[in-house]
């Protein structure tokens, strides 16, 4: 693994354990040249993944990427971070194992705003309000409404 302070290729792991529910090792590694830390992950990727974007254009999957919005979307919300990798994983995992390698954007935004919608509101109004792409307050408007329960009115019927 190259250092990323130095760029030695010769870097040493000193230590090994699970991470993230045992779906990942963490390592932490060592570089003699410059004594540089810095921890790796290594985790099982079953298929290479392909995300079609909406104007046509393919790109290889990034859970990087994946990993920064989720992490906007829950930033300053009260979730672990052990949470949040679970997620994210379970999120990885789930695309993996759909069958194909080409996956439509759409399809992983919908997944994600199912994952946050389980976890944490706030969270799922935020990355929505993005993915979604409201242009307007009334956009916004409709999409709370949606969210919220129906309420009854003093006769008992909904309104």
């Amino acid at each position: 693994m190259r250092c990323p302070f130095c760029g030695n290729v010769d870097t040493q792991v000193k230590d090994s354990r699970p991470a993230e529910d045992h779906v990942a090792i963490r390592r932490r590694r060592f570089c003699p040249a410059c004594a540089g830390r810095f921890t790796t992950y290594e985790r099982v990727q079953l298929r290479d993944l392909v995300v079609i974007k909406s104007n046509g254009r393919r790109e290889d999957f990034d859970r990087d990427k994946l990993e920064r919005s989720i992490r906007i979307a829950l930033q300053k919300r009260p979730v672990e971070p052990e949470r949040m990798d679970q997620m994210i994983s379970g999120i990885v995992r789930r695309l993996e194992s759909m069958g194909e390698t080409d996956i439509h954007s759409s399809q992983i935004g919908e997944i994600v705003m199912e994952s946050l919608a389980r976890i944490d509101t706030v969270a799922y109004v935020r990355f929505a309000s993005v993915y979604k792409n409201f242009q307007a307050v009334d956009d916004f408007d409709k999409f709370m409404e949606d969210l919220r329960p129906e309420k009854k009115t003093e006769d008992g019927v909904e309104g």
